[in-house]
């Protein structure tokens, strides 16, 4: 309605995180906590979702992976290579699955060199870096940036040294909702939420216009 006054940046973001608050590890299934197989699970989790696939089939494709015992990285290497392929077709993961059943072993083989199978021990290594710890979670086979974006963004809460990470995607959906795009203007808008839930939320808005017109007319109502 023309004259109509826009919702607040503070309004939107609370109707964003009560439609779509959840994070992508939620969605998997991954109850994240500062434990090695949670943090395994959430770094192949990143791995699925940063190739060019449908968010929801990378989850799917997650959860076969897990429901077939394939939780840690001793599980990941121990499975066969089309035990890897199959869990991931079930998940409906079919474009990319001969290469990320390759890269799923090799990168689980990597964490067990290098961190003993436990992600605890880069967030030691970053020291509170972010870069660093960006740059650790790259030498993993098919983790690139968008891997290692989307690994950062969904532990911020539960490592909250690495500081608020949004990233291009989440910023994209920002936009979108006329939200601020400015870390400080867009942290004031989205106080009191988790950092982690509401980058997520913000990802969903962009990777659907349905969320951005269901976000906004909320937003309106209140």
């Amino acid at each position: 309605m023309s004259g109509t006054r826009p919702p607040s940046a503070r309004r939107i973001a609370d109707a964003l995180v009560a439609e779509c608050g959840r994070t992508y590890a939620e969605e998997a299934g991954i109850r994240l906590r500062d434990t090695p197989q949670p943090l395994y699970q959430l770094l192949v989790l990143s791995l699925l979702l940063s190739a060019r696939i449908r968010a929801s089939v990378a989850v799917a494709a997650a959860r076969a992976l897990f429901d077939h015992g394939m939780r840690t990285p001793r599980t990941m290497v121990d499975a066969t290579w089309q035990q890897r392929v199959d869990a991931l077709g079930e998940g409906h993961y079919r474009r990319y699955d001969e290469r990320t059943a390759t890269q799923l072993g090799e990168g689980a083989r990597l964490v067990l060199d290098t961190w003993r199978g436990d992600l605890r021990r880069l967030r030691e290594e970053a020291d509170g870096d972010r870069d660093r710890l960006m740059e650790g979670l790259r030498r993993v086979p098919g983790i690139g940036p968008a891997g290692a974006d989307i690994f950062v963004r969904e532990v911020q809460s539960l490592w909250p040294e690495t500081g608020t990470w949004l990233g291009a995607k989440a910023l994209q959906g920002a936009e979108r909702l006329g939200l601020p795009t400015s870390p400080g203007r867009l942290a004031r808008a989205a106080r009191g939420h988790d950092d982690a839930t509401f980058a997520a939320a913000l990802v969903r808005a962009a990777l659907d216009k349905r969320t951005v017109d269901t976000v906004t007319e909320s937003a309106r109502a209140r």
